[in-house]
């Protein structure tokens, strides 16, 4: 078989990478191993069908049990003799993944992109050697090939994984509610997955290596998010060092260290959230010359192209944030590339978002990194405390900040805490896109009521002329 385009993965990175390249004229060809109990290919990736999705849903679940029992009173709601069901819980997560990973075989019909089932090896001259879950090989031939086998999560010594000691691929499918949950990590995943399962009842402790909290957003974002999880039952252990775990088939013992001394804890179940490493084992065969870095990753240029011609990888596999958007559009700028277009990505301006409650995000520079920089900066800070909307639907924790080169007035970066966290950074990044300056976010009209407004103040008060909040001195 001879494709213009073959493309190994089938996560958001490349069945996006196939489906434009499809659109763009070419003939394509996508990979995945993956498939479900009837044999059916499962495309996706971890984002569909381990990762994002499947937490998201289990996000907005648990956070509604938790508004149930928390906080509908306060409404004037009287709600009697609440109970969880968690199996059916699970259920509506497990149907949300299956109705969207089902759905890319749709898109792939609709734009003509050929499904092959496999584990996939790139050879030499970008010929693809495809072995199906039978055993079966079949060799591809490809003008040009994307990698985009995604990632796996980082198992550590200390911990392995066990019956009682997952990953969050194994957190995501618990069938009871523990009662005392350890978590190994205090980043994006470790705090979703703490928070789903501490709003269904659990005691959860999050043990964190580093002093610093949450150390890539802006410090004073994390300071307060660290707060609003304490109130929330999240037990945050900075600078403890885990050194060993041990499963013995009823609890899980976990050893850690800190400035202290020495410690330990004991769980019924232990999740592991250290990270992820990009999935390359077998990906690449020696004659294939593709170089890889020590951590796993493939290296590529600035347009994700590789050191063979024709051969790209996009996604986890490469630098970058692991992000489900950031593959995404890795992919469309490597599709259209290949048919001959100028696509760039921005790199400076990728969202970041943990799905918490309330959610955390950020595009640009924060404060830190802009001083750190040299760069001379002002800002403005907008609390949802002072927002109309916020109040009325008691989500008023949190606040917007800006950051703004102090000279130009442009945006350097949006970062928020609170409701619609994501979506308001979002607009920002569309501002930023544009090379908004804070003055240009001040002179929009913004509906009201509505909690963007707290972007509009924000940008407001980098200049010193919010309305809604009394004004710094200057």
């Amino acid at each position: 078989m001879n494709f213009d385009v073959v493309v190994i993965g089938g996560g958001p990175a490349g069945y996006v990478a196939a489906i434009k390249s499809a659109q763009l004229g070419k003939s394509v060809a996508c990979i995945e191993k993956n498939i479900d109990k009837t044999g059916k290919q499962k495309y996706g990736g971890t984002c569909l069908n381990v990762g994002c999705i499947p937490s998201k849903a289990l996000l907005d679940s648990s956070q509604r049990y938790y508004d149930t029992v928390k906080h509908l009173s306060g409404h004037g709601i009287d709600v009697k003799s609440v109970s969880l069901d968690l199996a059916k819980m699970m259920d509506r997560k497990d149907g949300v993944v299956t109705k969207l990973t089902s759905g890319i075989l749709g898109l792939f019909k609709v734009n003509n992109v050929t499904p092959i089932e496999g584990t996939a090896t790139l050879l030499a001259n970008k010929a693809v050697l495809v072995k199906d879950s039978s055993g079966k090989e079949t060799k591809i031939q490809a003008e040009n090939v994307i990698l985009a086998s995604g990632s796996q999560p980082i198992e550590i010594p200390i911990a392995p994984w066990s019956e009682n000691i997952t990953d969050s691929t194994g957190a995501l499918e618990f069938l009871t509610v523990p009662k005392k949950l350890g978590v190994i990590g205090a980043g994006v995943i470790g705090l979703e997955l703490g928070s789903v399962w501490a709003r269904l009842g659990s005691q959860v402790t999050v043990l964190e290596a580093l002093d610093d909290f949450l150390s890539m957003a802006d410090r004073q974002i994390a300071k307060d998010v660290n707060k609003e999880f304490a109130k929330q039952g999240l037990d945050i252990r900075l600078g403890s060092k885990v050194t060993s775990a041990k499963d013995n088939g009823k609890k899980v013992i976990v050893n850690y260290s800190t400035s202290n001394g020495e410690d330990s804890l004991e769980f019924d179940k232990l999740i592991v959230a250290v990270g992820r490493r990009p999935y390359s084992e077998s990906l690449l065969s020696p004659d294939a010359g593709i170089e890889i870095d020590e951590k796993g990753f493939v290296i590529v240029n600035e347009v994700c192209e590789t050191s063979q011609a024709g051969v790209y990888a996009v996604g986890d596999l490469v630098r970058g944030p692991m992000l489900a958007h950031k593959g995404s559009e890795e992919g469309i700028v490597v599709a259209e590339r290949i048919a001959g277009k100028k696509a760039q990505l921005n790199y400076e301006l990728i969202p970041s978002v943990i799905y918490t409650h309330p959610e955390v995000a950020w595009v640009g520079k924060n404060e830190q990194d802009a001083t750190s920089a040299g760069l001379e900066i002002k800002t403005g800070v907008f609390p949802f405390a002072a927002s109309g909307r916020a109040l009325a639907s008691d989500e008023s924790v949190g606040f917007v900040k800006i950051v703004a080169d102090k000279k130009t007035d442009t945006i350097l970066g949006v970062h928020a805490f609170g409701p619609a966290a994501a979506e308001i950074v979002q607009q920002g990044a569309i501002a930023m896109e544009f090379g908004s300056s804070a003055e240009d976010l001040g002179l929009t009209v913004f509906s009201h009521p509505t909690v963007s407004e707290a972007l509009h103040e924000a940008a407001l008060a980098v200049n010193n002329e919010a309305i809604h909040i009394p004004n710094r001195k200057k």
